[in-house]
């Protein structure tokens, strides 16, 4: 069964770190670009990050430009997501999705291009 599980989410001040991990199991992520997306209550999903899948190329949007940091470790079958200087607007239910797409590239901004997703976790940022 191809699953992604997100984990790694809590509460934490502002200006405080979180490392999401998004752990792939029933398949390999070896070939999927990976996407991380987050939700806020009463708020669209947003895309907050992506990766190639041969970790090439990554994407961030503008608000966690310098903050947040993508990689993946295909050995272990898991990206992960560093988010440093967090702040209260980063709250919000992360969510790690998947797309086999082995050429050089991610959707940073098309939830419908992913095709697997994971339940999500909760970040929440105090002030």
């Amino acid at each position: 069964q191809v699953q992604l599980a997100e984990s790694g989410g809590g509460l934490v001040q502002a200006g405080g770190s979180l490392r999401l991990s998004c752990a792939a199991s029933g398949f390999t992520l070896d070939g999927y670009a990976i996407g991380w997306f987050r939700q806020a209550p009463g708020k669209a999903r947003e895309g907050v990050s992506c990766i190639s899948s041969s970790g090439t190329f990554t994407y961030y949007t503008d608000s966690v430009k310098g903050r947040f940091a993508i990689t993946r470790d295909n050995a272990k079958n898991t990206v992960y997501l560093q988010m440093n200087s967090l702040k209260p607007e980063d709250t919000a239910v992360y969510y790690c999705a998947a797309e086999r797409y082995s050429s050089n590239g991610c959707a940073l901004r098309i939830p419908s291009w992913y095709g697997h997703w994971g339940q999500g976790t909760q970040v929440t940022i105090s002030a």
